[in-house]
């Protein structure tokens, strides 16, 4: 049986590349989207068994587009296929609903396999990036039901951490400076009382933040 594919990813070459991995295999490339708004409505239109979705694509956030596409159809496998070997993109990836978390280095047989059980209904995450995050899913004090009161300078250093940008890319884009992004880092951890980046951004994604 033919396994339908979306590929969502910003770079062409990536995109062609697939079409030749996949070659002579049972998954087919139906659609093709090089942004988060195309990958998101041909998700949601398009008759398709599996998305493969990059995380940072030069117009859009994936991991913003994993939580639109999983919002309007649930039970759609969506895989993470990143560059990116980073914690916080899985941890989020992971609290969104993802099927599994692939690595743009991954050799042709293991992504063969991992989109095969994600159309199989089966979850992709290795065991090792799973250990790496479990402590950040499992924190109680991340329940979304509790009160934080972040101030507004401290809730969008939040929301770009917990899009996995490093604190050099947040002072960048809010245009402050470093050591005044890492003053509200530690506030923000110390007020919603977790110990790390990853499970603060796991908290911002269950708290609807993100």
């Amino acid at each position: 049986m033919t396994i339908r594919i979306l590929v969502v990813d910003d770079h062409e070459l990536v995109r062609l590349g697939l079409r030749s991995l996949f070659s002579g295999t049972d998954i087919h490339i139906t659609g093709e989207a090089s942004n988060a708004d195309d990958g998101i409505a041909k998700a949601l239109k398009d008759r398709i068994d599996v998305v493969l979705l990059d995380v940072r694509m030069t117009d859009g956030d994936g991991l913003n587009a994993l939580g639109r596409i999983k919002l309007e159809r649930p039970d759609l496998p969506v895989v993470i296929l990143s560059g990116y070997d980073n914690p916080t993109y899985v941890a989020r990836a992971v609290a969104l609903g993802a099927s599994g978390y692939v690595l743009k280095g991954e050799s042709r047989s293991a992504l063969i396999d991992s989109v095969h059980k994600a159309a199989a209904g089966e979850v992709v995450f290795t065991r090792e990036g799973l250990r790496r995050v479990t402590g950040a899913l499992a924190t109680p004090r991340l329940n979304s039901d509790v009160e934080v009161p972040l101030t507004q300078r401290e809730s969008e250093v939040l929301k770009q951490l917990s899009q996995g940008a490093t604190n050099k890319e947040i002072a960048k884009t809010l245009h402050i400076s470093y050591e005044t992004v890492k003053e509200h880092v530690q506030h923000i951890l110390r007020k919603i009382g977790v110990s790390d980046r990853t499970q603060a951004a796991v908290w911002a994604v269950r708290k609807g933040l993100t």
